[in-house]
Order: structure tokens, then C-alpha cells, then sequence
């Protein structure tokens, strides 16, 4: 048996066209979203499927998705955060999962401070200001500043210590919360996420949508941030109580908030559109030419090492005793 005797789902296109058409030359390769018939492709080609080349978040790989996948036994998540994969199934029933760490790390920590200059200097509506020819008729208002103010990082991963750098260059102070204390960084570590909020009035969030990290940040959290705070979130929508956020936007309770993740993407709420002080970007922080690029590489990597009878490259965490076939 050869590598093209494998047959492959993709997911979604990448948008890099030289490693998917190396991935459709060494595997027999089907594209999910050129289906007429999802229904019947896996009814018919269900059990030939033996890996995965996934897509961008939110695509759902559920338990009666994967059930239609007998024979799966790798999926390689595009991406960091792989809370697209329904854990306890994979681990359940041995399929490996992989992802793409450190790959968008720069970029999207490049889009996080993006969106903290665009909401601490009101940037879009400063733009829409000289749109409508306002400038002619007084200047603008003047806005706030990142000056004197202390950033909570929440999850400092690869994405949080490239945040963390980044805040340095513009001379800020530096805390973080997570699941561990971090000998290795200079940073001021907070066991609580409330008791770090209370000490910064920029919350930061990078970590992974997982079910403890669900509605963490809520309205206590966010009413601990003070008037002058602001919430950038480009982990996952659901590590923040939307509803709680938008009250406390549309009550100045914080500043501002910039969002490259929202809870229903791409469904995103009216309601939270409609807020000016609310800067919201379609899960593109980590969207450039060159990170998904490295990312599409890295997925290719994955299948051609597991289906070679070697290691997978990239496995996930909780897939620390199952790296080899």
C-alpha cells in the first residue's frame, strides 16, 4: 500500500495552492466543500476516510460527524486551538489529533495589538470623522491612551509570550493568569483571573476555548476592569460572556473592546455591531498569506509522517501517549 492507496477528507480550502495540490498528488484527496452530496459521500466513502486535513475554526468535528468516519485514525487540525474536535471522542476511540502550534503566533499576536491601538484611540471612528468631512467643522476628540496602563495576559502560550513582547516595546506593565506559574518569564503571575483584573485595566485573552475557560470572563471580571478598561479577545469567543460584555459596553463600565473571535461566529450579534465602542475583526488576526502557508505545511507534514508509520509531528496535548502507530 502507498501513501495514494490513503484516502483523505480536506475540510475546507487553505488558500495555499502549492502545498494542496502537493497534498492531492501523494494522497487520493477529497474536497468536502465541492460535495453535491455530503450525506451520501459519507454514507458511500465514510469508511475509506482515514484522515482529516481540517479547516479554519468553527467547523464542528462532533461525535456523529466522526461516526461516520469508522476507519479515521488522524485529524490535523488548521490551527492552534482544536476545541473544533470533540475530545473524548477521538480519545475514545484512538484517533490521533494534531494541530498547528506557533504557526499564526506572530500574527496573531501583530492583530491583538491592532486592535488595542484601534480601540484605545478610537481609530475607526476617527476615520469615519474625516469621511464625512467633520475635520472641516473642529478637530476630533481626544482620546485615550496606552500610557500608564498595566496588560493582563490571559493564557500565556505562544500566542500570550508574542503579545507579552510586543507590549514591552510600547512600555507597558505586564501580568498574566493561567493554569500554571511560569518560573521562566518575568512577568507578575495571578492564581485568579478576578484578582488579576483588579490589577490591570488591559485584558488580554490567548488562551484556548476549552470547557473550563468557558464564560471566565464575565461580568465581575469585566466590572473589575474599571471605566478605563478594554478587552481584547483573540483566543475564543466563548471564554467571554457575550451578553455580559455588551452590557458593560453599552454602560461604559469598560472602555472599549476589540474582538477578533466572537461566541457565534460567523454570526455575529447585531447587538454587539451596533456598539461603537466595539471593534470586531472576522477571526483574521492570524489570517495572513505566510501563516497559512506554514500552516497548510504543517497539516501535510502531519499525514505524510503518520501515514509513513512514523510519529505524528504536531500531536495535541492530550495526545501525549499516542504519538506513535
Amino acid at each position: 500500500m502507498t501513501l495514494k492507496d490513503v484516502h483523505i477528507l480536506q475540510i475546507g480550502p487553505y488558500g495555499v495552492p502549492d502545498t494542496e495540490a502537493e497534498m492531492e498528488h501523494i494522497f487520493t484527496l477529497h474536497r468536502w466543500w465541492e460535495l453535491e452530496d455530503t450525506e451520501k459521500f459519507l454514507k458511500e466513502m465514510g469508511p475509506l476516510i482515514r484522515g482529516i486535513a481540517g479547516r479554519p475554526y468553527p467547523w464542528k468535528q462532533d461525535p456523529e460527524f466522526l461516526a461516520k468516519l469508522p476507519n479515521l485514525e488522524i485529524s490535523t487540525v488548521f490551527g492552534a486551538g482544536y476545541d473544533s474536535v470533540h475530545m473524548p471522542t477521538a480519545l475514545k476511540r484512538g484517533i490521533m489529533v494534531t494541530n498547528t502550534p506557533g504557526a499564526a503566533a506572530d500574527e496573531t499576536a501583530d492583530g491583538a495589538m491592532a486592535l488595542l491601538l484601534a480601540a484605545v484611540r478610537d481609530f475607526r471612528r476617527a476615520d469615519i470623522f474625516i469621511r464625512s468631512g467633520a475635520w472641516q467643522k473642529g478637530r476630533y476628540p481626544l482620546t485615550s491612551s496606552l500610557r500608564g496602563r498595566t496588560v493582563g495576559i490571559l493564557g500565556l502560550g505562544r500566542i500570550g509570550k508574542a503579545i507579552a513582547r510586543r507590549c514591552e516595546g510600547f512600555g507597558l506593565k505586564i501580568v498574566y493568569h493561567g493554569r500554571t506559574h511560569q518560573t521562566d518569564v518575568p512577568y507578575t503571575y495571578y492564581p485568579s483571573l478576578l484578582e488579576m483584573a483588579k490589577n490591570c485595566d488591559v485584558l488580554m485573552i490567548a488562551a484556548p476555548g476549552t470547557p473550563e475557560t468557558d464564560k471566565t470572563v464575565n461580568a465581575e471580571v469585566l466590572d473589575a476592569l474599571g471605566p478605563k478598561g478594554i478587552v481584547v479577545n483573540v483566543g475564543r469567543g466563548t471564554i467571554v460572556d457575550e451578553p455580559e460584555l455588551i452590557h458593560a459596553l453599552k454602560t461604559q463600565a469598560i472602555l472599549a473592546a476589540g474582538l477578533d473571535v466572537t461566541a457565534n461566529e460567523p454570526n455575529v450579534s447585531q447587538e454587539l455591531l451596533a456598539l461603537e465602542n466595539a471593534y470586531v475583526t472576522p477571526h483574521l488576526a492570524g489570517a495572513s498569506v505566510h501563516a497559512w502557508k506554514v500552516m497548510a505545511d504543517m497539516v501535510l507534514e502531519n499525514l505524510i509522517s503518520w501515514f509513513s508509520g512514523k510519529s505524528a509531528t504536531h500531536p495535541v496535548p492530550e495526545m501525549s501517549q499516542r504519538v506513535v502507530k
